[in-house]
């Protein structure tokens, strides 16, 4: 009895029993069987169902190995008549509905496919990569069945994210208090967003206070669709990123315009100039600063635009009355200046002042979004990539989204 007991603790199973052990082959085979309690009980819902017949006899799972030696659960696998979920395969206590592997073995392909690369997890477990993506999207879907993560959503961040070459997005959701990934899906257009709000439902979207984005139109549109109560802040960061974007089609065009003139030493620094007007004054190099002063004597429309660009940026940093009242004159600067990249800005700035307001009066940025998005990316580079978005969306889910599991035998 006590030897039963010692084997039960090795494998890491509960509410099992034991029937006997075979060394034979490569492998250990044990021969398991649920304990009374758990025998006769849907795979799906676990309740309690009358037997339909045996299934097709004995199956297999793959639990953790014992030392250097593969490990293997044998057990009956009769079929159940559930109400709910019809004829199905019993449940069993020592693995998932559906799967080929114990708890214990899924957990651990979890919590290591989370800290280890592609070729670390399917060395050390044995499997297949595919199988190890197979696996993230069951232990995904059981833990997020075990709670709500739209609950309590109070402030949130959207955004997209490149996940590989052919600009294959992901939209995900961020949740502004926790700092966790509470959703994702594949695409970036409006129907994406609007299978985030149906999920959440109409009287969660009520209580949705503010959005935090990046002033895409397809975000902006579907969330003054769906939570009328929110107020949309777009992240200052964006603003001074497209700033920089209007800068450097400024210096395109003056480049462009040395080159055709034949001044290829001017044509030279200017595509050399790229950094000096990128960065902010606080950080540049002294031959970065000479190569800026070189630019204010010689380019005047250059030097206009950096400095508009540099006016926008330090505005939005000054404190909320400032910023506002900064914020209202420069499109009118921006149009003066006649650099069609500026007021094309300057109409665009326009358009979404009041969500840059409400990012400033709330204080509100996008930064834990796109820190999301960085540990995304590093997920997917650290794996060299997934045969599919549904593998990366699960493993990103366990962990950016508090669902990964502890290791077997360990409660946190």
């Amino acid at each position: 009895m006590r030897g039963v007991r010692v084997w039960a603790r090795l494998l890491g199973v509960e509410r099992t029993v034991v029937g006997g052990v075979d060394f034979g082959g490569d492998a250990l085979v044990v021969v398991v069987r649920p304990g009374w309690r758990e025998r006769r009980r849907c795979g799906v819902c676990r309740r309690r169902c009358p037997g339909y017949d045996g299934g097709e006899g004995w199956r297999r799972w793959r639990a953790l190995d014992l030392g250097t030696t593969r490990c293997y659960l044998e057990a009956l696998a009769p079929r159940v008549s559930c109400r709910r979920h019809g004829v199905v395969v019993a449940a069993v206590p020592w693995a998932r509905h559906d799967s080929r592997f114990t708890r214990s073995f899924e957990d651990q392909v979890a919590w290591l496919a989370c800290e280890c690369s592609r070729r670390a997890v399917s060395e050390l477990m044995r499997i297949a990569w595919l199988s190890v993506g197979r696996i993230l999207t069951g232990v995904a879907a059981e833990k997020r069945a075990g709670f709500d993560p739209f609950d309590h959503l109070r402030r949130i961040g959207i955004d997209e994210i490149s996940h590989r070459k052919g600009h294959r997005c992901l939209t995900v959701v961020v949740d502004h208090d926790s700092g966790l990934l509470v959703w994702a899906a594949p695409g970036r257009d409006r129907k994406t967003v609007r299978r985030f709000f149906d999920l959440l439902g109409e009287e969660r979207c009520a209580g949705v206070e503010l959005v935090s984005a990046d002033g895409a139109p397809w975000i902006e549109e579907v969330v003054a669709e769906r939570c009328p109560n929110a107020s949309l802040c777009l992240d200052p960061f964006h603003v001074v990123q497209w700033a920089t974007a209007a800068l450097d089609e400024v210096r395109r065009e003056v480049w462009n315009q040395a080159r055709r003139a034949g001044q290829t030493a001017e044509a030279k620094a200017l595509k050399g100039a790229r950094f000096c007007l990128w960065k902010n004054p606080e950080h540049l190099t002294s031959r970065q600063q000479a190569r800026l002063a070189e630019i204010a004597q010689t380019n005047e429309p250059l030097f206009r635009a950096y400095l508009l660009k540099e006016q926008l940026r330090q505005a939005l940093k000054l404190p909320l009355a400032q910023a506002l009242a900064l914020l209202e004159c420069w499109p009118a600067w921006a149009r003066r200046s006649r650099l069609p990249a500026f007021v094309k800005l300057a109409q665009q700035i326009a358009a979404h002042r009041s969500a840059i307001a409400a990012a400033l009066s709330f204080g509100l940025s996008n930064a834990r979004t796109e820190s999301v998005n960085t540990r995304i990316r590093l997920i997917a580079r650290r794996a060299f990539g997934f045969h599919s978005p549904q593998a990366l969306i699960a493993l990103s889910l366990l962990a950016l989204g508090g669902l990964c599991p502890p290791l077997p035998g360990r409660n946190g």
